[in-house]
């Protein structure tokens, strides 16, 4: 299976709710799973993709850790704005394993996808990368962060 990075593909984070310099947003999409970014605690936290063309996607996967509630929004306008709901799923605490939960779209056509994690089980989540496959499947990798 081939899979491509975001970057590559001309996609880009155009807003998150939070930002760690050491950490920023730019690695969800760079392809590398020891590069990520990593939220300054509180919910929710939320981070905008942004697609340079109408792109159909299929399937969300998301590996996460410590994600407790997410919804996923998508707009098919050039501005980050008028979003409406595609997916919400709660996830089951794995206590010191990845969680992994495949989130349909249905096809459904975007210029933006919205994730919103509203509730964790721990202060703090970090995604290591959302990667396009040819399917048009988006893998989400969130890691626990220690917050000492």
């Amino acid at each position: 299976m081939i899979e491509s990075s975001l970057t590559s593909l001309g996609a880009k984070v155009v807003l998150v709710a939070s930002s760690d310099e050491n950490h920023p947003p730019e690695n969800i999409i760079d392809g590398n799973t020891k590069t990520f970014w990593m939220s300054t605690g509180m919910f929710p936290q939320e981070f905008i993709i942004h697609f340079p063309e109408p792109t159909n996607i299929g399937t969300v996967t998301v590996d996460s850790y410590n994600v407790k509630h997410l919804k996923i929004e998508k707009n098919t306008s050039q501005n980050a704005s008028q979003f409406e709901p595609v997916a919400e799923k709660e996830f089951e605490s794995t206590e010191g394993h990845l969680q992994s939960n495949a989130i349909t779209l249905n096809g459904c056509s975007a210029t933006h996808l919205r994730f919103i994690i509203t509730a964790g089980y721990d202060h703090f989540v970090s995604v290591h990368r959302i990667i396009q496959l040819p399917s048009i499947c988006l893998l989400l990798t969130e890691h626990k962060i220690d917050a000492n």
